[in-house]
């Protein structure tokens, strides 16, 4: 079993593929469309869910089976596998072409494979069991998503404007330094509803001891 190298992909109007339109298939679309990609789905058939989004042009539906060629100019594609014959050409054509392919289940023909997600504002947590045991990765997400620990996460955007009023003024704390200064208290201050006083206090301890 390979180890997959951990990877963040911006797909903001780049061309993805999904061939299916099925469940699954409204599952992987829905989430290419939250990050900005251009969607086409290739099936005969789709979801209602796919179909309104077809209706409302959030997406491209071509309503026809998978045929070779439809994953030119594509950066990215998922094959949601309803027919062992077409996700075979899919993959086929995917490995001729150079482009990152999904197949649902089938982690053999994949040449990347989609992690369970938790998401809480910016902050995004990804987690693979590389591919052998999706069960696992999804009940690692749940447990995940009620985690104490996701309170650090709603305070990403305030801890970016820090970094960058110090970055302004020339001041650069060392990585050991905002582990110490992103303390308890912070946290405290933060969820109790004085975000600016948490804000202020990070700021003022990595300007004291920079």
């Amino acid at each position: 079993m390979p180890f997959y190298y951990p990877v963040y992909l911006n797909l903001r109007d780049r061309r993805c593929i999904v061939v299916g339109g099925g469940t699954e298939a409204e599952r992987k679309a829905q989430g290419l469309l939250d990050c900005g990609a251009k969607v086409i789905v290739v099936s005969p058939e789709v979801t209602p869910v796919l179909n309104d989004l077809a209706a409302r042009k959030l997406i491209d539906w071509e309503p026809r089976a998978y045929r070779n060629g439809d994953l030119e100019g594509a950066f990215l594609a998922i094959s949601d596998n309803v027919n062992s014959r077409i996700y075979q050409e899919v993959a086929v054509e995917a490995e001729q072409r150079g482009i990152l392919l999904n197949v649902t289940d089938v982690t053999a023909l994949c040449n990347f494979i989609a992690p369970a997600v938790v998401r809480r504002g910016e902050v995004t947590f990804a987690i693979s069991t590389a591919g052998l045991s999706p069960a696992l990765a999804r009940r690692l997400r749940e447990e995940l998503e009620t985690n104490p620990i996701l309170q650090w996460a709603d305070m990403a955007e305030m801890i970016s404007d820090v970094r960058l009023e110090l970055l302004s003024k020339g001041v650069y704390p060392n990585p050991e330094r905002w582990q110490e200064c992103m303390d308890q208290e912070m946290l405290r201050l933060f969820h109790s509803g004085s975000q600016t006083l948490a804000r202020s206090r990070l700021l003022q301890m990595l300007q004291e001891q920079s």
